[in-house]
């Protein structure tokens, strides 16, 4: 049994005013051609869907087209509900979906028999059972308590969490072995997910998905299950170095900190004997998309090299963040000045205040009892390109200012005594 493992694909997101329609349809064709390149028997998306519980029209019509066209490969396809998915939306639809040979679990159920799910391969025998857990919201699993503290809360929901896998799980079990006795054969057992587990790295993407509730689930409080396939952790990765707990990451780059990495889906080989090999696969880059950071003429001189990886009919998409110049008010005007021209577009731009700032601090913690108040000052000002006739008048300001306070300080304290 070979499965696709993905997720977050976040279907009807406009990045920074900018459609991801045309990255969203190429995903799609670029994976119709990979299932069947690979011999995949069924793919499994864990979760984000859509960006929006209310997506636009397009949003929907490449929801319709992914599962119209693996259906006609002859691949089956499971579809967990996200954070960001509606429950109504996607359940609109399900009996449809059903007929089409598309599983649908939008959310908990109240039997966890309904959640036990077996994916065909592509002759139509059995291939795998999977415990379909999409995103659990604490409603679904949990009721709270009056004088509940925080940590409390967390406590509780993670426990109703692991509760409602180890339920999942036990329901899986028994039709494991009604399936063995009929097939005379194991099928491999897996579990998904929708979750933060301890340990994940995240990027600036992904949204917490309780406030004030569970913060990460232990990857050890997971069922015994051969794999565990995850979403919404956009950046692919094993989770605490377990083989077989696995996020695949986001297909596309959902932010700008995520422009460096390798985005990919993973093919998972399962037998009777359990998991016998992940093999990532890595997605093309629909759409160029970059940060870069540095001063004005740093900028400048680095715009005609980045413009070498883009064309006219698909620009280069920008963050720019612009250190030591980043007090000038003009900025947003003379960064795009730099990209006339040139297949450069400038979606965000940035003033890098963060570095000076914590070099300030640095300075002042490592020499507080060494320098004077005037001498730190003056320090800061070594940090701005200004003339000097204005650096020294800004000194002498500063100092004027010192001294009327620590005057003032003294006058108050001999009047108290």
């Amino acid at each position: 049994m070979r499965l696709l493992h993905t997720s977050d694909w976040h279907l009807g997101q406009h990045f920074m005013g900018k459609s991801r329609q045309a990255e969203h349809q190429a995903l799609i064709d670029w994976l119709l051609q990979q299932v069947q390149a690979q011999a995949v028997d069924a793919v499994v998306l864990a979760g984000d869907i859509f960006d929006t519980g209310t997506p636009p029209s397009h949003a929907r019509e490449l929801y319709s087209q992914l599962v119209v066209r693996l259906r006609e490969a002859g691949v089956g396809l499971l579809l967990l509900g996200g954070n960001h998915d509606s429950v109504a939306m996607l359940g609109e639809n399900q009996a449809l979906l059903a007929c089409l040979g598309t599983h649908l679990v939008a959310q908990s159920a109240a039997q966890p028999a309904d959640q036990v799910l077996v994916l065909a391969q592509r002759d139509g025998t059995p291939g795998c059972i999977v415990c379909a857990v999409p995103f659990i919201r604490p409603r679904d699993v949990l009721q709270s308590q009056v004088g509940q503290s925080a940590q409390d809360k967390q406590q509780a929901l993670q426990q109703a969490i692991q509760a409602h896998y180890a339920a999942v799980y036990q329901a899986a079990l028994v039709r494991q072995a009604e399936l063995q006795a009929h097939l005379g054969r194991r099928l491999p057992l897996i579990a998904t997910g929708h979750l933060t587990t301890l340990g994940s790295s995240l990027s600036e993407s992904v949204r917490e998905i309780y406030v004030g509730s569970l913060e990460a689930y232990p990857c050890d409080a997971f069922p015994p299950v051969d794999y565990v396939a995850l979403g919404h952790i956009h950046r692919p990765q094993r989770v605490g170095g377990h083989e077989h707990i696995r996020y695949c990451g986001s297909p596309l780059p959902l932010s700008f900190d995520e422009a460096g990495q390798d985005k990919e889906v993973l093919l998972i080989d399962l037998g009777e004997a359990g998991l016998q090999q992940v093999t990532p696969l890595a997605v093309p880059r629909f759409q160029g998309l970059q940060a870069v950071r540095g001063t004005l003429d740093e900028l400048a001189q680095a715009m005609p090299a980045l413009a070498a990886q883009a064309t006219a009919a698909c620009p280069l998409w920008l963050e720019v963040t612009v250190s030591q110049d980043d007090y000038l008010p003009d900025l947003p005007a003379r960064v795009q000045q730099m990209t006339e021209g040139l297949p450069l577009e400038v979606l965000r731009v940035r003033r890098d205040r963060g570095t000076a700032t914590a070099q300030l601090a640095a300075l002042a913690r490592e020499t507080l009892d060494e320098l004077s108040p005037q001498e730190v000052f003056e320090r800061r000002l070594q940090q701005e390109d200004l003339p000097p006739e204005l650096a020294q008048a800004l000194a002498e300001r500063y100092r004027g200012v010192v001294h009327a306070l620590q005057q003032g300080s003294a006058e108050a304290e001999g009047a108290a005594a």
